[in-house]
C-alpha cells in the first residue's frame, strides 16, 4: 500500500464546463442521427440494390486503396524518418498537403494529372488506358487522401523508437532486408496498425475527390458516401440509414486503432522485442571484472 496517494490536479470549473460543451457538440449530431433512423424501413433501406452496390464498391476500393497505401507508405515513411536528405521538410509538407487542401481541390489535381488531357493522362490515353471516371480512379482518389494518415503514423513510430535496435542488428551481421523484416517492421507495429485502419476509414469516407475525379456511376464509381449524398435529395430516410453504416464502421476503426492497452501497444503487433541474428536480443553482456593482485578489483 502506498504511503501517500497521488493528488490529481482538477481543472477550473469554467474549463470543465467548456469541455463538456465541446463533447456535447461532437456527440449530439450522431445521437440525432441514430434517433432519426426509421427502424421499420431500416432492413429494406440497407438491402436495396443501390445500397448494396455502393457498399460493396466502397469496401473493394477502400481495401485496394489501403493496400496501395501500405506498399507506398512504408517506404515513404522510412525515407522521411531515416534519410537525412536536403529538402526533407518540404517533402514532408508535400506529403501532408492532401490532409489540408479541400477534397474537391485534390480531385481537380488528380484530373489534371490523370485525366484524358492531363499531364500523364494524355500519354495514357494514347496507349489506350483510361483512368478518370473509372473504378481505378476511385482507388487512386482514396489512396491520395489516405496515404498521409499512414505516413504520419509510421514516421512518428520510427522517430519515437530511434535507430538503436537497427544498428545493433546490422552490427551483428544482419543484412538490410533481414533488419527491415525482423527489426524495423516490429518497431513500426503500433503505428502500422493505427495508420492502416485510419487510412482504410479515410478511404471509405472519401467523397469530394472521388466525385470530382471519378464521377458517380452506380456499380462503377458511386461509393457509399456518394450514395448518401444522392439519397439525401430523393429519400432522406435512406441517407440517414446509410450514414449510420459509415458511423458504425468509423466506431469499429477507432476501437481497433486506439482501444488497445498501452502495454500491448508498446510491444507492437507481435508483443515481443525485435529479434536479432543468432537469437540475440541486442543487450550487451557484462564482462566479469578481474581482480588485481592483492584482492582489489
Amino acid at each position: 500500500m502506498r504511503a501517500s496517494r497521488e493528488v490529481r490536479v482538477r481543472p477550473p470549473a469554467a474549463l470543465v464546463a467548456l469541455g463538456v460543451l465541446g463533447g456535447v457538440l461532437l456527440v449530439l449530431p450522431f445521437a440525432a442521427l441514430v434517433a432519426g433512423v426509421d427502424v421499420r424501413r431500416l432492413p429494406a433501406l440497407l438491402t436495396s440494390a443501390s445500397a448494396l452496390d455502393a457498399l460493396g464498391l466502397s469496401l473493394r476500393t477502400s481495401l485496394a486503396a489501403t493496400a496501395a497505401c501500405l506498399v507506398l507508405g512504408i517506404p515513404l515513411a522510412l525515407v522521411l524518418a531515416r534519410l537525412d536528405l536536403p529538402g526533407r521538410s518540404l517533402a514532408r509538407s508535400l506529403v501532408l498537403l492532401p490532409l489540408v487542401v479541400p477534397p474537391v481541390v485534390g480531385g481537380i489535381a488528380l484530373t489534371e494529372a490523370f485525366g484524358r488531357r492531363g499531364l500523364l493522362g494524355t500519354h495514357l490515353h494514347a496507349a489506350g488506358i483510361e483512368i478518370a471516371f473509372t473504378t481505378a480512379a476511385v482507388v487512386i482518389a482514396q489512396a491520395f487522401v489516405s496515404l498521409p494518415f499512414l505516413v504520419v503514423a509510421l514516421e512518428g513510430a520510427l522517430r519515437t523508437r530511434g535507430e538503436a535496435h537497427e544498428r545493433t542488428a546490422l552490427s551483428l551481421g544482419a543484412g538490410p532486408v533481414r533488419t527491415f523484416c525482423t527489426v524495423t517492421l516490429p518497431l513500426m507495429g503500433p503505428g502500422l496498425l493505427a495508420g492502416t485502419v485510419l487510412a482504410f476509414a479515410r478511404a471509405l469516407g472519401e467523397f469530394g475527390a472521388t466525385l470530382t475525379f471519378a464521377g458517380s456511376m452506380q456499380g462503377t464509381t458511386r461509393t457509399l458516401p456518394l450514395q448518401v449524398y444522392l439519397e439525401r435529395e430523393t429519400d432522406p430516410d435512406a441517407a440517414v440509414a446509410l450514414s449510420l453504416v459509415l458511423v458504425a464502421v468509423a466506431l469499429v476503426v477507432i476501437t481497433v486503432a486506439y482501444g488497445r492497452s498501452p502495454g500491448r501497444a508498446a510491444r507492437g503487433l507481435s508483443g515481443r522485442s525485435p529479434r536479432f541474428p543468432s537469437g540475440r536480443t541486442g543487450r550487451t553482456r557484462r564482462t566479469p571484472r578481474t581482480r588485481r593482485p592483492g584482492g582489489r578489483p
